[in-house]
Parts: C-alpha cells; structure tokens; sequence
C-alpha cells in the first residue's frame, strides 16, 4: 500500500511514541507503525516527521522497502543494507510477500469469507481517492474472512493480493463495508472512529540472506 498525506480538513499531529522495533539484525529491521504517521515525508516542512526519518535517526543505514498509508498501522519491514532492498523489493514486486490485516468494518458481514476482485484506478477528481473503473482500472484482488461480529460492526482479516492504492479500503467500501474511522471512504456513524480501524497484523518474508522464511506479527490495538 502506498503512502497517503492528511486531507485538507486534517492537521498532521504524528503520534509522540517511541520506535516499536519488532526484529533486527544485520539486513533488516522490521517495526510496528503507528496509525496517523506517515511512512516517508510529505510535501512541505510540516510533513517532515515520518516513519523513515524516525528510523534513520537510530539507524542510519535503513532504506525504505515499501509504505503503508498515513491512517493504517502495523508491520513495515525495512533494509538495512542495498542487497536486503533490492532482494526485498524483488519480493513484493513478485508478490512472494505475504501480508494480512485486520479491519473493523461498519455493518454484518453474513459469509464466512470471500474475495473481491475489482479493478482500481485514481479518482482524478478528488486525489488521492480511488476508485472502481472496470475499463481502465488496474487489477486488484483482496481475499476476506470474517473473524467476528461485533454490535453491528464485523471484525475482519484481509488478504491482498495486490498492493493497489487504498486497496483495501475501496474494495471493503465496494462490498457495502466501508473500514471503520476511515476519512477518505467512511460516511456518517462509520466515520465516526478516532482512527482508520485497520492494521497490516503480519508479514511472512524470505530473509535477503540465506533465504529462511520468517513471519512477523504485530497484535492490532484496536
């Protein structure tokens, strides 16, 4: 998922906590983000402090692999040296990475499970918005699971298996369930959440050197 600036109507104030450093070693370092800071700086000085700024402070050597948006939480993998981001980077450009979240979204999901796939392009009228275009979207799949209802609210993991803009907040809107707290695509009460209810849980990654598979997890807060 790519990074995402505040909309207008918001004031960037990136939460004030301490790196949540989940593995280290000697060419990756893997951490937990917060919700409401952004994964690389954003046009102007007071969009400045981000993950990766954070990050380089304390570790110097890091590169950037891939982002999440500003609203969403959870586990972000970085390299430490240039073959780590190059082997990484190879990884999710071939979808061998494999990620879930959680989402809490606004109605009863009533199946058990499913996929969505619908193709998704910029809303050029109201950028960074996304959109359903099923003539010039570009393909998108997301797989789901109900995990649990929860006073009218269902509880949620999700399975992309692209890693389109907003994905997943478009697709769940598309189905009738838009994610909880989400200031883009949330209307009325499910908007009404101090924050976008969803978090990347794990990430399972073959190791840039030696090639072991790790799976890496982070509980979501919410």
């Amino acid at each position: 998922m790519t990074d995402t600036a505040p909309t207008p109507a918001f004031t960037y104030a990136p939460p004030d906590t301490p790196l949540d450093i989940v593995h280290a070693d000697e060419a990756i370092l893997v951490v937990n983000k917060p919700a409401g800071l952004l994964s690389v700086p954003g046009k102007g000085d007071h969009l400045t402090d981000c993950l990766t700024s954070r990050i380089q402070a304390a570790f110097p050597e890091a590169l950037l692999v891939h982002r999440l948006d500003m609203d969403t939480s959870g586990i972000m993998v970085f390299a430490l040296t240039p073959h780590a981001q190059r082997h990484l980077g190879l990884q999710f450009e071939k979808r061998m990475m494999k990620k879930v979240y959680v989402a809490r979204v606004w109605g009863e999901l009533t199946e058990r499970e499913g996929e969505i796939d619908l193709p998704l392009r910029v809303d050029w009228d109201y950028r960074p918005r996304q959109h359903v275009d099923h003539e010039n979207g570009r393909p998108a799949q997301t797989g789901w699971r109900r995990v649990k209802i929860e006073d009218g609210t269902t509880r949620v993991r999700l399975y992309p298996k692209t890693g389109r803009t907003h994905q997943l907040r478009v697709h769940m809107l598309a189905i009738g369930h838009p994610i909880l707290g989400d200031p883009f695509y949330a209307t009325g009460p499910a908007r009404d959440f101090p924050r976008l209810m969803l978090h990347a849980e794990s990430l399972k990654l073959r190791h840039p050197e030696g090639g072991k598979g790790l799976l890496f997890r982070a509980s979501a807060p919410f």
